[in-house]
C-alpha cells in the first residue's frame, strides 16, 4: 500500500469516527481517569438507558449525545484501594479476622500473652503471600490493558477489532472479507462480512469524507447474531438508503482475517456486544471449605467454652472478664492461621500435578480453588455435539423417497451425475422423470444450497497483501479448503465434490460449481436466507447464467420443512429411520420462480429490510410467503462420529456411582440414538419418551405414567421440560433423579443452566458441567465443577471452564485418579493441621489447670512460631503426596469413588475422633512432662515440647498411607533442623539438662505412651476392619 493512500486513510478513519473512536487512546484530554468520587457517584447513579444513535460520517460535531470510553479496564483495584481492597477481601472471613482481633489484643497491656511476633508474624505472612500475589496478578491486569489501550488504529488488517463499527469499505475486490469470532461465540470456522454496498461503489477513498451520509443504528443489545440498522446518503437525488444486517458489521474482538477494511464506530466500551455478553463467573466455593469452615466454627465455639470453663474454675474472682479474654487468646492456637495456607497451597500442589499427568496430555487447571470437587461428584452434565460426539461430519445417506443411497452405493450416483451431464450441457431437465435427473437435481441443489466458501492459498502481493485475482489463485483441488459456519454444511459440499459436482468459486453475487467434464456453470446469487435457531433452515435464490432460469432452494431439519414441501408419504418414516440410525437429517427442496414473481418478492423483500419496527417480522412475513408448495427433492443423512472410548468412559462413570444426563439441542431421534450407541443407555434398559405437553392437565397425566415406570431412562424435551418446572418443579425433579440416565433434547443453553441450579437445590449434591461450545458456557459457570473440552466449536467452552481437557476419555482418570487424591488428601491435611493446632491447645489447659487456673502461656516466642513452621510444616504438607489406591487400581474399580461422595474422609465423625487423639495426648504430653520433671520448671518446657515435636512427625508418619521419598525427606529435615536450633533455644531450654541421658529416657518414654496405642489401634484396625480399597490391594 502506497504511503500516500495511506496517509489518505488515517484522516478519513480518524476523522470519519472522531466523535466515537476518541477514547481508544487513553491520553486523550476529554476522558480524564475516573477519581474515587467520581466511582462512589456511578455506583450511586441509576443505571444509564442504552438508546438507538445516528452517527455521521465526517461530521462530528453532528453528535450531541455522550458515549463512554472504549478503554478496557480489568483492574480490580487503583492504587489508592489495592491496600484497603485486599485486606477486605481477606478478614470478610471469619477465620482471618478472628486472628487479626486475637494479634491486636496483645497490644493491650492486661491482655498480653506473649511476644508480639508469635502472634503478627504468622498473621503477617498469610498476608503478606496474599498481597504479593494480588500485587503480581494487578500489575500483569495492568500491563495488558495499557498495551490494549495504547493502540492507536489508523488501519485494521489481521488485528483484533477494538470497537463495533459497520463495515464500509475494504481493499478485497468483491467487497467482503472474513473475520474470525473465536473469542466472541467460540466457533472457529471463519464469518463472511459484506461491505456497504454504496460505500464500496464510491470511486475513491477520499470520497468517504466528502459525501454526506449517516449510520442509523438500533440501541445497543445482547444477541451477537442480530443487527439492525440503515445507511442513508442525503447528498443524492433521490436519497440512497440502504439496510444494514449483521452481516454488515464488525464487532469488538474479532479479528479481520482477510484483506483490510474501513468502518464507522457505533458502539464502544461497555455498550460493545463483547462487554455485553461478558458473564462473570460466580466464585465458586468447594464442599470441603464449607466442611472445613464448619469445623473452624465448631473449634471456636469450642475455644469460649473451655475459657468460660477456667474462668468458672477460678470463681469468677478479680476481672474475670479479662481473663476469659486472655484465655481465649491462649487457646487461640485450637484454630490454626496455617490451616489456609496449607490448604491453599495443597490445591495448587494438585492443580500441577493434574497437568503435569502424561496420561491426560493438554488438561489445564483455570480454578485451582475446586480439585477436591472432582471427587465429590454425583451428577455429570453433558452436551452431546462435539463432547460425545467429534463434531466431524461424514455424509452417510441420500434418499429420493423411492430410492436410498449409502456409502456404499455412492459411485452409482457419481455415474449418473456424470451421465447426466454428458447427455447435455445445459442445466437439469426441466420434466424429472428418470432416476438419474431426479439425482441430478439433487446433488445440484446440495451444491448450491449453502453458506460455503471455497478458500484457496493465494500468491503473496505486493507488501505480503493477497491478491484475489484469479490469475494468481490455483484451483487445484489439492489447494482449496471450505469455510462455513457449520460442518454439516461442509461435509454436503464435499460429497458433492465427491460425486463428481465441485464448488469452485463463491463471492458476494455469484457462485461456480466445476462439472466432472471439467465444465465450470456460473449461478448468480440474487438473495439468500441464512440459518437461525428460530427458523431452522436456510434458503438461496440463483438465476443460471446459461438459462437465465430463476429457482429457490431451500434446505432444513424435517420439522419446519414438513409444512413447506408438497404432501408425500415417505418424508416423516425416513426422518425416524435415519435418527434410530444416529444420522443428522436435513430436507432438500426447492421452487422455480417466473422473472413477475421474482421482482415482486424482491421489491416486498427490500422495504421490509428499510423498516425500523418489527423489521425481522415483516422480513420473515415476505419470505415465507415464497415458502409455499415447494418441490421435494431429497433427504441427507451426515454421521457426527463419537469420541475416542465414550462407551467405556461413560461406563466407567456409571459404575462409579456418577448419574448423567444428556443436554443437547438435537431433536429427540438423534439424541436417543447417540445415547444407545455411547452406551448412555444400555441395550437392555427401558427408555421412556415422555410425550409433549403445553399445559398443567398433559403434565399432570404424563408424570404419572412416568411415575409407573421402574428403572428406565428418561427422554424429554426443552419445551415439556418447561412445562414440568412450572407446574411439578418438585415432583419432577424427585422422579427424574431417580432414573439412571436422563437425555433432554431441543435445550436451550438457558435450560442447560436452569437443570444445572435445579439439581444442585433439590439434591445438594455436586455438580458437574462438561460440552465444548459457547452455548454450553452457561451450564459450565453455574455447575460446582465445569470441565470444557478444546474442540471444534473452538476455546470459549474451555477458557470458562474450571479445568480445560482435550477429549471427553480424560474425563475419568481426572475424576477417578485426581479427584479421588485431591479429597482424601486436603481432608487429611486439613484435619491434620486442626489436631496440631488441638494437642498444643489443650497442654495449655492442662497447664493452666495445674497451675491454679492462671492464664500464662506454656509456651513462648520462637517456639510457638517454630512449632507451626519449620519443626512441623514440612512433614505435615508432605501430606498431599499421600495416596490410598495406586490409579491404576481406582480405574479398574470405579466402584471406590462411590464412598467418596459420602465425605466420609471429613465429617464430625473423624473430626471428633482427632479431637480425643489431640485431647489423648496432649494430656499424656503434660502430665507426662510434670511427673518425670526433678527441679526446675524449664525442665518441664524441654521434655514436653521435645516429645510434642517428636509424637507430630510420628503421628505424621502414623497417618501416611503410601510413602513417598519427599515424606521421608521432610520427616529428617524436620527433626534434624529441631535438633540444631536446640544450640540457639538456651532463652527456652537448659542446655546442659537436654545433654543428659534423663532427658533422652523421659522424651522416649512420654512419647512412646503418646503414640503407640494409636499404633496398636490402627494395626488392630487394618486387621479386622480394613477399609475397602486394602482389600483390593492385598
Amino acid at each position: 500500500m502506497s504511503n500516500t493512500f495511506l496517509k489518505e486513510f488515517k484522516s478519513i478513519w480518524l476523522t470519519a469516527t472522531a466523535h466515537f473512536f476518541f477514547t481508544l487512546h487513553p491520553s486523550c484530554p476529554t476522558c480524564p481517569p475516573l477519581s474515587c468520587c467520581d466511582c462512589l457517584a456511578h455506583t450511586c447513579r441509576r443505571k444509564k438507558e442504552l438508546k438507538a444513535r445516528t452517527v455521521w460520517l465526517g461530521c462530528p460535531e453532528k453528535c450531541e449525545e455522550k458515549y463512554p470510553r472504549n478503554a478496557i479496564k480489568n483492574q480490580k483495584y487503583n492504587i489508592f484501594t489495592f491496600v484497603p481492597g485486599v485486606l477486605y477481601q481477606q478478614f470478610k472471613f471469619f477465620l482471618n479476622l478472628y486472628f487479626l482481633v486475637v494479634a491486636c489484643s496483645q497490644f493491650v497491656p492486661s491482655l498480653k500473652i506473649g511476644y508480639l511476633y508469635t502472634y503478627w508474624a504468622p498473621l503477617g505472612f498469610v498476608l503478606a503471600v496474599t498481597m504479593v500475589r494480588e500485587a503480581v496478578d494487578e500489575v500483569r491486569r495492568y500491563q495488558r490493558d495499557k498495551e490494549m489501550n495504547s493502540q492507536l488504529y489508523s488501519k485494521l488488517t489481521n488485528q483484533r477489532i477494538p470497537a463495533d463499527m459497520i463495515f464500509l469499505r475494504t481493499t478485497e475486490k468483491n467487497g467482503a472479507c472474513f473475520i474470525r469470532t473465536d473469542q466472541l461465540d467460540g466457533e472457529t470456522d471463519w464469518k463472511l462480512k459484506v461491505a456497504v454496498s454504496c460505500t464500496q461503489r464510491l470511486p475513491a477513498l477520499g470520497d468517504l469524507f466528502s459525501i454526506s451520509a449517516y449510520v442509523y443504528a438500533q440501541k445497543p443489545q445482547l444477541d451477537i447474531h442480530s443487527f439492525e440498522g440503515n445507511f442513508t446518503r442525503e447528498d443524492t437525488d433521490p436519497q440512497i438508503h440502504e439496510s444494514l444486517s449483521i452481516e454488515n458489521t464488525l464487532w469488538a474482538s474479532t479479528v479481520v482475517a482477510s484483506g483490510t477494511v474501513i468502518g464507522v464506530v457505533i458502539y464502544t466500551g461497555k455498550e460493545t456486544r463483547s462487554v455485553l455478553n461478558t458473564s462473570y463467573a460466580k466464585n465458586k466455593v468447594g464442599l470441603l471449605d464449607l466442611e472445613l469452615n464448619r469445623l473452624t466454627k465448631a473449634l471456636f465455639l469450642a475455644q469460649v467454652v473451655l475459657s468460660i470453663v477456667m474462668v468458672a474454675l477460678q470463681g469468677f474472682v478479680g476481672p474475670w472478664f479479662r481473663n476469659l479474654f486472655r484465655f481465649v487468646v491462649l487457646f487461640s492456637y485450637i484454630i490454626p492461621i496455617s490451616l489456609r495456607v496449607n490448604l491453599d497451597m495443597g490445591k495448587s500442589a494438585y492443580g500441577w500435578m493434574i497437568m503435569k499427568d502424561e496420561n491426560i496430555p493438554g488438561t489445564v487447571v483455570r480454578t485451582s480453588t475446586i480439585p477436591e470437587e472432582l471427587g465429590r461428584l454425583v451428577y455429570l452434565l453433558t452436551d452431546k455435539t462435539g463432547t460425545l460426539t467429534q463434531n466431524e461430519m461424514i455424509f452417510k445417506r441420500l434418499h429420493l423417497g423411492t430410492v436410498s443411497y449409502g456409502t456404499d452405493t455412492m459411485d452409482e450416483i457419481q455415474s449418473h451425475i456424470v451421465q447426466s451431464y454428458a447427455q447435455s450441457q445445459a442445466a437439469a431437465p426441466k420434466v424429472r422423470k428418470s432416476v438419474s435427473s431426479r439425482i441430478h437435481e439433487a446433488v445440484k441443489a446440495i451444491a448450491l444450497c449453502h453458506n460455503v466458501t471455497p478458500v484457496y492459498e493465494s500468491r503473496a502481493g505486493v507488501n505480503g497483501e493477497t491478491e484475489s485475482a484469479e490469475a494468481d489463485q490455483d484451483f487445484s483441488d489439492d489447494n482449496r479448503t471450505y469455510q462455513a459456519s457449520s460442518p454439516d454444511e461442509v461435509a454436503l459440499v464435499r460429497w458433492t465434490e465427491s460425486v463428481g459436482l465441485t464448488l469452485v468459486n463463491r463471492d458476494l453475487t455469484s457462485l461456480q460449481l466445476k462439472t466432472p467434464s471439467g465444465q465450470i456453470l456460473t449461478f448468480y446469487i440474487l438473495q439468500i436466507f441464512p440459518f437461525t435457531s428460530e427458523s431452522k433452515r436456510m434458503g438461496i435464490i440463483v438465476r443460471e447464467e446459461s438459462t437465465g432460469d430463476i429457482t429457490f432452494y431451500m434446505k432444513g431439519a424435517d420439522v419446519a420443512m414438513a409444512s413447506i414441501v408438497q404432501y408425500n408419504d415417505w418424508l416423516e418414516e425416513e426422518c425416524g429411520n435415519m435418527a434410530r440410525e444416529g444420522l443428522r437429517t436435513l430436507v432438500v427442496a426447492k421452487k422455480s420462480l417466473s422473472e413477475e414473481q421474482y421482482q415482486d418478492f424482491e421489491n416486498r423483500y427490500n422495504q421490509a429490510k428499510l423498516s425500523i419496527h418489527d423489521r425481522a417480522l415483516k422480513v420473515a412475513a415476505v419470505v415465507e410467503s415464497l415458502e409455499r408448495e415447494m418441490e421435494l427433492l431429497c433427504l441427507t443423512g451426515v454421521e457426527d462420529q463419537l469420541q475416542a472410548d465414550v462407551r467405556p468412559t461413560l461406563e466407567l462413570l456409571r459404575n462409579a456411582g456418577i448419574k448423567i444426563w444428556m443436554l443437547t439441542g438435537d431433536k429427540l431421534e438423534t439424541a436417543t440414538c447417540i445415547a444407545k450407541s455411547s452406551h448412555l443407555v444400555s441395550r437392555n434398559q427401558d427408555i421412556h419418551v415422555f410425550r409433549p405437553v403445553s399445559n398443567r392437565g398433559e403434565a399432570h397425566l404424563e408424570l404419572n405414567a412416568f411415575r409407573r415406570k421402574h428403572d428406565c431412562a428418561l427422554v424429554i424435551s426443552g419445551d415439556s421440560l418447561e412445562v414440568c418446572l412450572r407446574y411439578y418443579e418438585h415432583e419432577f425433579v424427585e422422579l427424574a433423579c431417580q432414573c439412571p440416565a436422563v437425555v433432554c433434547c431441543r435445550c436451550s443453553p438457558t435450560q442447560k443452566a436452569q437443570i444445572v441450579r435445579l439439581l444442585q437445590q433439590h439434591t445438594a449434591n455436586r455438580t458437574c458441567a462438561i460440552g465444548d461450545g459457547g452455548n454450553d458456557v452457561s451450564m459450565i459457570q453455574a455447575a460446582d465443577c465445569g470441565i470444557g473440552i478444546e474442540g471444534k466449536e473452538g476455546k470459549q467452552a474451555s477458557l470458562a471452564a474450571d479445568f480445560s481437557i482435550t477429549q471427553f476419555k480424560h474425563i475419568g482418570r481426572l475424576l477417578m485418579v485426581h479427584g479421588r487424591n485431591s479429597y482424601k488428601r486436603s481432608a487429611a491435611l486439613g484435619q491434620f493441621v486442626m489436631h496440631r493446632g488441638m494437642i498444643i491447645s489443650t497442654m495449655q489447659a492442662v497447664f493452666s489447670s495445674i497451675f491454679y487456673f492462671a492464664s500464662v502461656p506454656l509456651y513462648q516466642g520462637f517456639l510457638m512460631v517454630g512449632y507451626a513452621t519449620i519443626y512441623t510444616m514440612f512433614p505435615v504438607f508432605s501430606l498431599v503426596l499421600d495416596q490410598d489406591v495406586k490409579p491404576e487400581m481406582a480405574l479398574l474399580y470405579p466402584e471406590l469413588y462411590k464412598d467418596l461422595t459420602k465425605g466420609r474422609s471429613l465429617s464430625f465423625k473423624t473430626f471428633l475422633i482427632w479431637v480425643l487423639v489431640s485431647v489423648y495426648q496432649g494430656g499424656i504430653l503434660m502430665y507426662g512432662a510434670l511427673v518425670l520433671f526433678e527441679s526446675e520448671f524449664v525442665h518441664v518446657v524441654a521434655i514436653s515440647f521435645t516429645a510434642l515435636i517428636l509424637t507430630e512427625l510420628l503421628m505424621v508418619a502414623l497417618t501416611i498411607r503410601t510413602w513417598h521419598w519427599l515424606m521421608v525427606v521432610a520427616e529428617f529435615f524436620s527433626l534434624g533442623c529441631y535438633v540444631a536450633s536446640l544450640a540457639f533455644l538456651n532463652e527456652y531450654f537448659d542446655l546442659s539438662f537436654i545433654t543428659t541421658r534423663a532427658f533422652l529416657w523421659k522424651v522416649c518414654a512420654i512419647t512412646l505412651v503418646s503414640c503407640l496405642p494409636l499404633y496398636i489401634i490402627k494395626y488392630l484396625k487394618r486387621k479386622f476392619s480394613p477399609p475397602s480399597y486394602s482389600k483390593l490391594s492385598s
